[in-house]
C-alpha cells in the first residue's frame, strides 16, 4: 500500500514538474524580427494534428488547434504591414472539418490582397496538404512527405472484448440510427452505407479543393487521390508542389511575389514550445483527413476502464 503511495505521488510530482517546463518554454503569441516598415512576410505555423478549435496541442496529442490558426490568419488580413504570408506546415493531417475551416481562411486572406505561400515541412500529408493547396504557390524539400489526399473513418467493434468483460449496454434511442457506429455491436449494411456516403462526400470536397488550388483536372487528381504518400520531389513531378525549397526559400519566394525588395523581415505566429514539438514527434503519423467520430464515448470509455479494474484489481 505504501509503494502504491509512493508510485502515485511520484507521477503527481512528475505532472506538475512537466507543466511547469511546459510554461517556462512557451514563447509569446508572435516574434518580431526587426522594425515592421510593410515590407514584412508573416510566418504562421501550423504544426501536429489538425484538430478543432478546442484542441490545444496536447502533451502526446501535438495538436493545432484551428481556432487559433485561424484567428492569426484573420488578423493578417488587416495588417497593412504584412505583404505575405508563409504557412509553414508540419503536420500529417488530422479532421476534416478542421482543415477545412484554415483553409477558408486561407482563401479570405489571398482575397485581402496578401500573397499566401505554403512551405512544407518534414510532412505536409491530407489535412497538411488540404491547407497547403489553397496557397498561391506550395513549395516542399525534395524528401517531404505529402499526398495522402484522401478521407478515412475509423471504427472499433469490441464486442468480443464487452462478452470476455461481461460489458453489456441497454441502449434506448430515438431512432434506427442514433447509436450508428456503436463498439457495442456489428455494424448494419444500411449503416455502412450511410457512412461510406458521409467518406464519399467528403472526398469529393479534397479533390475538389486540390482541383481548384491546383488547377488541375478532377479527373486527374482522382487519380492521384487513392491515399498514397508522395517526396516532394514526386510531388513535384505531378503537379501537386510548385518548387523545391526549405523555408527560406518559401520566404523569398514570397517577398518576391509580394514585390519586396531586398530581404524582407520576418514575423512569425503559432510557434510552439521545444517541448511541445518534440512531443508532438511521438504521435505524427499518415493519419489520413479524419471524421471527427470518437470509437468510444467518454462514457463508455469510463465504464469499461471500472469493470477491467473489478477483473483485474491494482495490488
Amino acid at each position: 500500500m505504501a509503494k502504491r503511495k509512493q508510485w502515485v505521488v511520484g507521477a503527481v510530482l512528475a505532472v506538475v514538474a512537466l507543466s511547469v517546463l511546459l510554461i517556462l518554454f512557451r514563447p509569446g503569441a508572435h516574434r518580431a524580427d526587426g522594425p515592421s516598415a510593410g515590407n514584412t512576410v508573416a510566418v504562421v505555423r501550423l504544426e501536429g494534428l489538425i484538430a478543432d478549435a478546442g484542441a490545444s496541442g496536447g502533451l502526446l496529442g501535438g495538436e493545432s488547434g484551428s481556432g487559433q490558426v485561424i484567428e492569426t490568419l484573420r488578423r493578417l488580413q488587416e495588417d497593412k504591414q504584412i505583404k505575405a504570408v508563409v504557412l509553414r506546415i508540419n503536420s500529417p493531417g488530422g479532421t476534416s472539418a478542421a482543415s477545412q475551416e484554415i483553409g477558408r481562411e486561407v482563401d479570405r486572406l489571398r482575397e485581402s490582397g496578401k500573397v499566401v505561400v505554403a512551405s512544407m515541412g518534414d510532412v505536409a500529408a491530407s489535412g497538411g496538404y488540404w491547407v497547403a493547396a489553397r496557397a498561391d504557390k506550395i513549395v516542399a524539400n525534395p524528401a517531404t512527405t505529402t499526398g495522402s489526399i484522401g478521407v478515412i473513418l475509423d471504427l472499433a467493434n469490441l464486442t468480443e472484448l464487452y462478452q470476455k468483460i461481461g460489458y453489456r449496454p441497454n441502449v434506448i434511442k430515438s431512432g434506427p440510427y442514433k447509436d450508428i457506429a456503436s463498439s457495442a455491436r456489428d455494424m448494419t449494411p444500411e449503416e455502412r452505407e450511410i457512412l461510406q456516403g458521409m467518406v464519399n462526400d467528403i472526398y469529393q470536397q479534397f479533390i475538389d479543393v486540390v482541383a481548384e488550388g491546383r488547377h488541375m483536372p478532377h479527373e486527374r487528381v482522382r487519380a492521384l487521390a487513392d491515399g498514397r504518400v508522395f517526396t516532394g520531389r514526386q510531388a513535384k513531378e505531378l503537379g501537386l508542389v510548385d518548387e523545391l525549397g526549405n523555408f527560406y526559400d518559401a520566404v523569398a519566394l514570397a517577398g518576391t511575389m509580394a514585390g519586396i525588395s531586398g530581404e524582407p523581415d520576418i514575423r512569425e505566429y503559432g510557434r510552439g514550445s521545444a517541448l511541445d514539438r518534440l512531443l508532438s514527434g511521438m504521435s505524427s503519423r499518415w493519419s489520413g483527413s479524419s471524421l471527427s467520430g470518437q470509437t468510444l464515448s467518454p462514457e463508455e470509455w469510463s465504464r469499461l476502464l471500472d469493470l477491467l479494474k473489478q477483473k483485474n484489481p491494482l495490488p
